[in-house]
């Protein structure tokens, strides 16, 4: 019997944009939805986040994420019913190393938050990317909900590098106003496209 039967038959394509390191300086956009998009997190009503404990503990954790991973900086964010959304710049360094925009757009939103600890603006732990930072996430929200339900995430997480301040702002204004237009989210499973 073969070794290679199976061999990249059941492999799912990543969604990642290859060649690209999402563990240089730059500035992401990130949904991570729950398993079969279970309302896990909590519901919108009249048009605002009404959090559920499992909810609550997931915006908490990810308010957390710098005090484990010193090179992130948040911006806007949300917990919806079923998913996540949130902006992570990721600011290891102060060179001029990566692309002009991204790094114009880090230099501004950055000033927002000072990056310290003993390591200061440096971090010497190899493999500090987006990708670790969201499987931390999801690991320790699961760990701290495993007692209120049978929850999970879906496995995956969808990302968009942020290229400048014009899609720095739309990025913010939708995070910002997700709750209000939950009816029109195509995560919502009662949304109903209209073509």
């Amino acid at each position: 019997m073969s070794n290679d039967k199976y061999q990249n038959k059941y492999r799912i394509p990543s969604n990642r944009w290859q060649g690209y390191d999402y563990g240089a300086d730059g500035c992401y956009y990130v949904t991570i939805c729950t398993k079969n998009r279970i309302h896990y997190l909590g519901e919108i009503v009249d048009g605002e986040m009404r959090l559920s404990e499992i909810g609550k503990v997931a915006g908490q954790i990810w308010i957390e994420i710098p005090k484990h991973f010193p090179f992130v900086i948040l911006d806007e964010f949300v917990v919806m019913p079923n998913h996540i959304h949130g902006i992570l710049i990721i600011h290891k360094t102060d060179e001029n190393n990566g692309d002009v925009i991204n790094k114009d757009v880090i230099n501004h939103v950055s000033t927002r938050l000072k990056i310290g600890g003993i390591t200061g603006n440096h971090c010497p732990m190899l493999h500090q990317n987006l990708g670790r930072v969201l499987r931390w996430f999801k690991g320790r929200v699961s760990f701290e909900c495993h007692s209120f339900a049978d929850f999970a995430w879906q496995e995956r997480f969808h990302d968009s590098i942020i290229r400048d301040h014009v899609g720095l702002n739309n990025i913010r204004a939708y995070i910002f106003n997700n709750p209000q237009n939950w009816n029109d989210d195509e995560l919502n499973e009662n949304h109903i496209k209209t073509e």
